[in-house]
């Protein structure tokens, strides 16, 4: 079989979502624009990690600053959140 860019990239998939299960790691697959998301959560940090069909590989990492908010700070993000999607 033609080695190719689709092919290496399912490699590059299976590869991680390999290491990710010896690590038991959970992880959560979507289908995102042009790519496979691969989201997951560790203590502390939320990683989003795509590949595309032509090979290459994004990493976003969201790491927590450590601090613990109350009700009122959640309280208060959902409704600027609902504000921004009521303005769209």
């Amino acid at each position: 079989m033609e080695d190719t860019p689709a092919r290496n990239s399912l490699h590059k998939l299976l590869e991680f979502l390999n290491q990710l299960e010896q690590a038991k790691i959970d992880y959560r697959l979507a289908h995102i624009r042009d790519s496979i998301l691969v989201a997951l959560v560790i203590p502390g940090e939320r990683w989003e990690v795509e590949f595309f069909e032509d090979g290459h590989v994004e990493f976003e990492r969201f790491v927590s600053d450590g601090r613990i908010e109350d009700e009122s700070t959640l309280n208060r993000l959902i409704k600027n959140q609902l504000a921004i999607d009521e303005g769209t």
